[in-house]
């Protein structure tokens, strides 16, 4: 497969599972997001300047459209303050997370030990942006305090870096069914070349 038919169908495969997901944030199949964006950074590198932009851009449009079906303004909802545009650098995050791992990226363990440290560190970092940026702009917030937010950022950095993981998880797994079987085609095709 060309790399711009197999980077068009990933893009396309990332904004179906964020809108599958992101539509609706509570219910049993969480959101998808700071996996597309890692899972996207390591897949699209070379089409970061415009498919970051559009994969933010579909995040916003996905929160407009469910805010305001609901009949609601989009700038008086209570997730949308100063902080809302955080999300951008948080986003980014998750997304360096997944360039750093394809930069480094081999067929060995190795990568797997990088993919959970660039995973970690990425969840904790957008953690930090989207939820500190919350807390410590939005009015939703009341009586702050450095303590209050700390126990704040922990009740919500496991749930989030279990449902990552588990979207990369089903990516790495896929990775390598894909890479599997790319090998056996390749073997395939020179064990027919060997008998001609």
């Amino acid at each position: 497969m060309k790399p711009n038919t197999r980077n068009s169908l990933i893009l396309a495969l990332l904004a179906a599972l964020m809108i599958a997901t992101r539509v609706n944030h509570w219910t049993p199949i969480p959101d998808a997001s700071w996996a597309v964006f890692f899972i996207g950074g390591f897949y699209l590198r070379n089409w970061t300047r415009w498919a970051f932009p559009l994969l933010m851009a579909l995040a916003v449009a996905v929160d407009y459209a469910v805010i305001t079906r609901q009949g609601m303004s989009f700038w008086q909802h209570y997730c949308v303050s100063a902080a809302y545009w955080f999300l951008v650098p948080a986003y980014f995050a998750m997304w360096a997370g997944g360039l750093w791992v394809a930069r480094n990226y081999s067929r060995s363990w190795r990568t797997l030990g990088l993919t959970v440290v660039a995973l970690l560190a990425s969840v904790a970092v957008c953690q930090l942006l989207s939820q500190g940026s919350f807390y410590w702009l939005s009015d939703s917030v009341q009586n702050k305090s450095v303590a209050g937010w700390a126990a704040n950022y922990f009740q919500w950095l496991l749930p989030y870096l279990r449902t990552t993981a588990t979207y990369v998880g089903i990516a790495a797994v896929v990775q390598a069914i894909a890479a599997a079987a790319t090998k056996t085609g390749a073997v395939a095709v020179r064990n027919d070349d060997a008998k001609r």
